[in-house]
């Protein structure tokens, strides 16, 4: 929706509303197509909510599961563990629950914090659609509802016991100083895509070279006007990457009061005018969408933005990557 912000975060397929609901995590075995999830979430006695993510296939609702005793995922058909993240001790996991390569996703505790781990079968190279899928949707599900420092694809260790000793002993103190950071703060991923046809009416309009050279090629053929072509698609993209800059910094400005912090991200897109990752306090949301949805309303019709999370904190942490 053009210009629209802060009460949808578009996914794949659609929108969803982001109004707050029973989240999930990874995918529930017997599930055929795979997207029924299962959620890490805090031991409580009522329900956990959460707002949707532009990421997250599908949801379920349902009471969150016991904790595990022993703090330690079982070793399964292989003995080696994937390791998605760390997470606060008190989060639990609902039994049944799927990740990479299908294994199920459980809990190896050390202290005061813990390492989300499932069973693996290293019979073949990681890599394959779904286990990104997988991966980043678990991961994603569980930053809507608890602190969560991400690892990037494709961390495997050898076993429980080496993720404690490798990985969580070692690092106890400066994974909790990170999580504590985190707890009540989520981040997310504001995109702006310029409506073609009018962003580049502004740069006809701003500059009269491009006009004229665009009166130049109108209705001849390519190879008799190659040369002013290129010429003028330069002269767009360079227009287009300043006006980038300059509405990425607007944005910017616009939110970062709100946030705790702000990350810029390059393009993905030629029509990309802004990308930007941020931190934002639980306490500021309202104030961070009622800002959002005034930049929206200024830009709407030249600018759609789309607001995409809570989503796993990339962008504000750096976890060690564990060795195979």
């Amino acid at each position: 929706m053009p210009g629209s912000t802060g009460k949808t975060a578009t996914t794949g397929s659609g929108q969803t509303a982001r109004e707050p609901a029973r989240r999930t995590t990874g995918r529930t075995a017997g599930e055929a197509d795979g997207k029924t999830t299962a959620k890490p979430a805090r031991k409580t006695s009522g329900k956990t909510t959460g707002k949707t993510s532009g990421k997250t296939a599908g949801e379920t609702s349902g009471k969150a599961a016991p904790s595990r005793s022993g703090g330690a995922a079982r070793r399964g058909r292989t003995g080696y563990a994937y390791v998605y993240g760390i997470v606060p001790a008190d989060v639990e996991t609902e039994p049944g629950t799927l990740g990479v390569a299908d294994g199920e996703v459980t809990l190896v505790r050390h202290g005061e914090i813990a390492a989300l781990v499932s069973d693996i079968v290293l019979d073949r190279p990681l890599g394959r659609p779904d286990d990104l899928l997988a991966h980043e949707q678990l991961l994603d599900a569980t930053a809507a509802e608890v602190p969560v420092l991400p690892f990037r694809f494709g961390a495997v260790m050898t076993g429980p016991k080496e993720v404690v000793k490798e990985l969580l002993a070692p690092h106890h103190d400066e994974f909790l100083a990170a999580l504590e950071e985190l707890e009540g703060r989520a981040e997310y991923v504001i995109k702006g895509r310029y409506v073609e046809s009018v962003i580049i009416r502004e740069v006809l309009d701003e500059i009269p070279e491009a006009g004229r050279l665009r009166e130049e090629v109108h209705g001849q053929p390519e190879e008799a006007t190659w040369d002013a072509r290129i010429r003028l698609g330069q002269m767009i993209g360079e227009a287009v990457a300043a006006k980038r800059d300059a509405d990425t910094q607007e944005l910017v400005e616009a939110v970062a009061p709100l946030c705790v912090a702000v990350s810029v991200r390059e393009p993905t897109h030629e029509q990309d005018a802004a990308h930007v990752a941020v931190l934002v306090d639980e306490e500021r949301q309202d104030e961070f969408d009622e800002a959002l949805d005034d930049l929206g309303d200024r830009w709407a019709g030249r600018i759609d933005l789309r607001l995409l999370g809570p989503l796993a904190p990339y962008d504000f942490v750096a976890a060690p990557r564990p060795e195979e």
